[in-house]
């Protein structure tokens, strides 16, 4: 973005980082949970309330992305803080054609509700000691959270405008690239899952199944915002 030389390598860096920072947590996890037999009941408690802490620094995240929208799309001034050029104050501005909705955007809905519905199928089957449904329905999902990011990469190429098209672009591709990244993190995220369900290291019982209880919760978190996105940043925003 703006010719910046040194842009692949700081992007490098942070991918590194986030990467680095998600394998230590999670081989830490499994480390304390199935190896050392830490997660007593107290212990899982406090995860939990870190995980939906997590999830709810999570939501700021986003609301500062969605106050943006709102902020430059209810009042599209011809100048908006001395930044942003919005031509003849319109929302969207004239020179951006917007993404259909009801196309792709509707396509990848349609994905992740589905996908929170195979989520939600896999905790049910291992509550009810059903390994060989969980592995399945982990399977489905994962298999539909990458079908949605092969999709949001196919819209974005395929887009008629790029980040620096204004104001219009530059929220739209840091809410929707944002919630993708969320989206290949939580499916990753779901690998795990699935190759430690087929191991067998989630009971219902002792050290329990923590891990994809995180993973589910961060999943229908995923869904969550991509509904706020298609209802706001694409159809009210077209």
């Amino acid at each position: 973005m703006h010719g910046y030389k040194f842009n692949i390598y700081i992007l490098s860096a942070g991918v590194i980082s986030v990467g680095y920072c998600l394998y230590s947590w999670w081989r830490d996890i499994v480390k304390e949970g199935i190896v050392e037999h830490q997660h007593t009941s107290p212990v899982r408690k406090g995860l939990q309330i870190g995980m939906a802490l997590f999830i709810l620094t999570e939501i700021v995240f986003f609301g500062v992305f969605f106050a943006s929208f709102f902020k430059s799309s209810l009042s599209p001034v011809g100048l908006l803080d001395g930044v942003w050029v919005v031509k003849q104050g319109i929302w969207p501005p004239p020179t951006i054609k917007t993404f259909e909705p009801f196309d792709i955007p509707f396509i990848n809905t349609l994905i992740l509700l589905l996908s929170g519905t195979t989520v939600t199928w896999a905790h049910y089957a291992l509550e009810e000691k059903n390994q060989k449904d969980c592995v399945t329905a982990l399977a489905l999902t994962i298999l539909l959270g990458i079908f949605f990011t092969t999709m949001q990469a196919y819209e974005y190429y395929h887009a008629a405008f790029k980040f620096t098209d204004g104001i219009y672009a530059s929220n739209f591709y840091l809410a929707t690239g944002f919630h993708g990244a969320h989206v290949i993190i939580g499916t990753i995220f779901l690998i795990i899952c699935y190759f430690r369900a087929k191991r067998g290291d989630f009971t219902t019982e002792g050290n329990g199944h923590l891990g994809f209880e995180c993973a589910a919760w961060y999943w229908h978190f995923v869904d969550v915002v991509w509904l706020f996105l298609f209802t706001f940043v694409y159809i009210f925003g077209s």
